[in-house]
């Protein structure tokens, strides 16, 4: 009797994982999938409300919050699925005043 061997096509699986990203001073977190070999500044570009440019925004953990993450580290290997973005501080002016002019929202003091 004869035997077939049948090959096994091995794709490279990518595992994929539920992120939870809180923003400081919203009322609740984004939630979407995102892949374990992405880089940190990518998954900060996929956020819908920040546009393309993550060098304004730094990611961290809530339970350690005393350092950001690399923007070039792959987000699978930070360890942390619920994570905290904030802006970088010099510049808040820019980044309060875009989210305004996005909004739709005036300033007061004009």
């Amino acid at each position: 009797m004869v035997y077939n061997k049948q090959k096994k096509t091995h794709k490279s699986k990518i595992n994929k994982f539920l992120v939870s990203i809180s923003f400081i001073g919203s009322a609740g977190p984004i939630r979407f999938v995102v892949k374990e070999d992405e880089t940190v500044s990518h998954v900060i570009e996929q956020l819908p409300l920040l546009g393309s440019d993550s060098s304004y925004f730094l990611l961290y953990c809530p339970y350690c919050a005393a350092e950001a993450f690399n923007p070039c580290g792959k987000i699978g290997s930070i360890g942390s699925r619920n994570l905290v973005l904030s802006k970088k501080s010099d510049i808040s002016g820019r980044w309060k005043a875009w989210l305004n002019k996005s909004l739709g929202l005036m300033d007061p003091s004009h």
